[in-house]
């Protein structure tokens, strides 16, 4: 039974991890039905408590706090006649504890932990070999080689935290156009080659590493398109790799979650956001349920699901590319970082950057063990980009914080700022740029001031939400080409000189129309040929 608990800690530490189980029955039996003892329910609790605790300590709070294991006499521990525990992961009042339950990353650690503990029980009982399914492959590509068929190529991931976990074979999933996804072949070896696709047809590709212990959670989602025509393909970059909590503040007497500074990233959705914390005073008290004190939140998103990451934008940018009549391909942005794939090779890159941003951990002492996670533009990217535009390369970015997180709190002697400067030509003005989501033309452009674009900064049952966009200004020879509508704020950003770059502040994929993102590709495009 998977509860959370109540307590408050003053300090820098979690309520952390409570294990309860029970050695009677409710007739005060000691064995269960087929004369196992009950202390089985005992070594569960301790799988469980023993396997969480030492993966978060690894993976998220080197202090993470065990707290007993305890027999005590609950409805979940003494009526099933099976093998049975309540595990209090956490503590839902206590402000530390939250700002782990609230990151997708924590609840995957988690939730595996409890998995692989579970499969150890059922192993030490049975007296039989386990093995951990694998985690999900990382630094997938799909490209075209010279004879025009496709190549699919990956990497495993490793799992410092179990041995046991190594892939020994991948499956891979295809899904053509508009149908769902259906398993495509078997492989032994982290690669595969497809022939014969059907031009104007859209592919997609998503990849599982299996062992004899099950399959990983999938790949991310990358997409291709041929053509008749003989046109190069254009490469898109998924950099959209971000999940994350909310924004959190601590001030004096007030702490909280700031959905307004950032929502925060769901990994694929969430079903658990009630609403926008309100009460942000540390000491107001808990009375009742419909007074919970500190931390009580609006009630009004109850119910609905809250999308957020996909791993599945590369096939919404490729249709408005295939509709402008251009081939494309698309990569992981590891891939690009680590030169398993050569930006050399393409006219044209498209970078998602989403809502990618840099994100720390919970705890300082993580970021100075791992370092941060989900930068914009890694050193490695950066470099990167910066030879291909040299080379004369025609470069495309879109992302709520693509100057946040290059300028914030850097002066401009910053690496991250030179390169915005001087290779993205662009001047970070401030965040949280618009709130209605609406952009027109610059006066300047070949389309009218009337022409509205929009891109979703409310909730959409479909699309995350953008609460938080940039207002790029031009620089070095750059000039604005789009702006938000109720302040006129510079939104997008065009560079023609050696090198050609559009730069949004805005997700492209955030657009709520499909004619509307085909449009704006294709002057985008146009712009790159001329």
């Amino acid at each position: 039974a998977f509860h959370t608990d109540a307590g408050i800690s003053s300090n820098d530490t979690t309520i952390g991890t409570l294990a309860i189980y029970s050695i009677f029955d409710a007739d005060t039996q000691q064995v269960f039905p087929d004369s196992v003892s009950r202390l089985a329910n005992r070594d569960l609790a301790d799988l469980v408590q023993s396997q969480l605790v030492h993966d978060l300590r690894a993976l998220h709070d080197p202090s993470w706090t065990r707290r007993q294991l305890m027999n005590a006499d609950y409805s979940e521990t003494f009526r099933p006649n099976m093998p049975s525990m309540i595990l209090e992961l956490l503590s839902h009042q206590n402000y530390l504890d939250m700002q782990f339950a609230l990151d997708p990353r924590f609840r995957f650690t988690s939730a595996r932990a409890i998995y692989k503990a579970m499969l150890k029980f059922l192993a030490t009982e049975y007296d039989y070999p386990y093995q951990v399914q694998p985690l999900p492959v990382t630094h997938f590509s799909a490209l075209f080689d010279t004879a025009g068929n496709l190549q699919l190529n990956w990497r495993p991931q490793n799992d410092t935290l179990e041995p046991t976990a190594a892939a020994e074979k991948y499956a891979i999933y295809i899904r053509r156009g508009e149908a769902d996804f259906n398993l495509a072949k078997m492989v032994a070896e982290p690669r595969a080659l497809f022939k014969n696709l059907v031009p104007g047809l859209i592919y997609s590709f998503k990849v599982c590493a299996v062992n004899e212990g099950g399959a990983s959670f999938p790949s991310e989602i990358l997409s291709v398109c041929k053509t008749n025509n003989a046109a190069k393909p254009v490469l898109i970059i998924n950099g959209f790799d971000r999940v994350s909590g909310p924004a959190v503040f601590s001030w004096g007497e007030h702490s909280g979650f700031l959905n307004e500074e950032d929502n925060g990233v769901p990994d694929r959705f969430d079903v658990g956001f009630t609403g926008a914390q309100f009460d942000f005073a540390n000491r107001s008290p808990f009375i009742l349920n419909d007074a919970p004190g500190h931390g009580a939140s609006y009630a009004d998103f109850e119910t609905r699901v809250i999308p957020g990451n996909t791993f599945d934008f590369p096939k919404i940018h490729g249709q408005a590319i295939l509709a402008a009549g251009y081939p494309f391909v698309s990569c992981s942005d590891e891939a690009v970082e680590d030169s398993l794939v050569d930006l050399q090779e393409f006219l044209t890159v498209d970078l998602i950057l989403g809502e990618e941003k840099e994100t720390k951990y919970q705890k300082q002492v993580m970021d100075s063990l791992y370092g941060t996670c989900f930068k914009a533009f890694p050193e490695a990217m950066q470099k990167q980009l910066a030879l291909f535009t040299e080379s004369g390369g025609r470069l495309l970015v879109s992302g709520a914080y693509v100057g946040t997180d290059l300028f914030a709190g850097k002066d401009k002697t910053h690496a991250d700022v030179k390169f915005a400067r001087n290779v993205l030509r662009v001047q970070w003005a401030t965040n949280h740029a618009a709130r209605r989501g609406e952009l027109f033309w610059n006066a300047d452009s070949t389309h009218s001031r009337d022409e509205r674009l929009s891109f979703n900064q409310r909730y959409d049952p479909q699309l995350y939400t953008v609460e938080a966009p940039d207002a790029l200004n031009p620089v070095n020879g750059s000039r604005t080409v789009l702006r938000y509508r109720e302040n006129e704020f510079s939104a997008a950003v065009a560079y023609s000189g050696k090198y050609k770059t559009v730069v949004m502040g805005f997700p492209f994929e955030a657009i709520l129309s499909e004619a509307q993102r085909n449009e704006l590709m294709n002057w985008i495009l146009e712009f790159f040929e001329r």
